[in-house]
């Protein structure tokens, strides 16, 4: 994947936004828990500090990722997006046992907040910034399945229901009295995060460990390369993924009595077909004569 393709544009100009919304969102909430006392707020914009960071790992890992294979790196550099997303697994798990054992703490105490309308204030543009900024990523996911800009929109969606856990806890205690919910509240919010590194993790160590397609997705590609008429069979159809790029490698068996020159052009018109199909995907076809299997091979 080259680093000036539009998926490559799309995935760093998704990074970028992160980063400046992050900033936005430091600003706003470093007074909003200074104002306030709010153990939710001051969860808020402790998990908005680590979004910078995650943010900014992102952006370099999708810079990465983009760059074209090397003479170090002959499959391209595209697991460096992986790298990025476990890296905000690590900072998104930090943050919901920092947020966890302040809230516990302040639970104890039963501290007042304060200042209302500077949480609530804050909390509004923080949900209405976070929502257009999870939209955009979204359909960055969709156009690319970019692992590392998954990662970011799943920590992202976690900072909207955080900042209105904020909302709720700021109203309950200073209207209705009910001077443990904010403490709560940031409880919960600690779990929801820890549940939302563990969720963002899924994906970026299925890449690292080379997990195969999903089985649809596996069983399209054996349909479409097991069209060409001269195809006696296919097997170990081996597949994965390492960034925003596919590779697919599998044996086909001709008949034995095919010339070199023959299956090369055999072999060339189903890459041809499945580029079609599936473009982008790097594919490496082995041809065996009919009803060879190597040994140790899984089918």
């Amino acid at each position: 994947m080259n680093a000036g393709t539009p998926s490559a544009n799309l995935t760093r100009n998704a990074a970028l936004a992160s980063v400046l919304v992050a900033l936005l969102l430091i600003a706003l909430k470093s007074y909003a828990a200074w104002a306030t006392n709010s153990v939710a707020m001051l969860g808020s914009l402790t998990d908005s500090g680590l979004d910078l960071i995650a943010s900014l790992v992102t952006l370099y890992g999708v810079r990465l990722a983009a760059e074209p294979a090397d003479r170090e790196h002959r499959f391209g550099h595209g697991k460096a997006e992986a790298i990025a997303a476990l890296f905000q697994v690590v900072l998104i798990t930090i943050s919901a046992i920092g947020i966890a054992v302040r809230a516990i703490d302040r639970l104890l105490h039963r501290a007042a907040t304060a200042n209302l309308e500077y949480g609530v204030g804050v909390s509004v543009i923080a949900i209405g910034a976070t929502g257009l900024l999870v939209a955009y990523q979204r359909q960055v996911i969709r156009a690319t399945g970019s692992v590392a800009i998954n990662a970011d929109n799943v920590h992202y969606q976690s900072d909207l229901l955080l900042n209105g856990s904020v909302i709720a806890a700021l109203l309950l205690d200073q209207f209705a009295g009910l001077r443990g919910i904010d403490p709560l509240f940031g409880v919960g919010i600690s779990l929801w995060l820890a549940w939302g590194a563990y969720r963002a993790s899924n994906q970026a160590i299925d890449q690292l460990m080379d997990r195969e397609w999903p089985q649809e997705k596996r069983q399209q590609f054996l349909r479409v390369a097991s069209q060409h008429p001269q195809l006696k069979g296919i097997h170990d159809l081996r597949t994965r993924t390492s960034g925003m790029k596919d590779f697919v490698q599998f044996h086909v068996w001709v008949a034995p009595d095919m010339t070199v020159l023959e299956a090369h052009r055999v072999m060339d018109e189903i890459e041809a077909k499945l580029g079609e199909e599936f473009p982008g995907v790097e594919i490496l076809i082995h041809p065996d004569p009919e009803g060879h299997v190597d040994p140790g091979v899984i089918t």
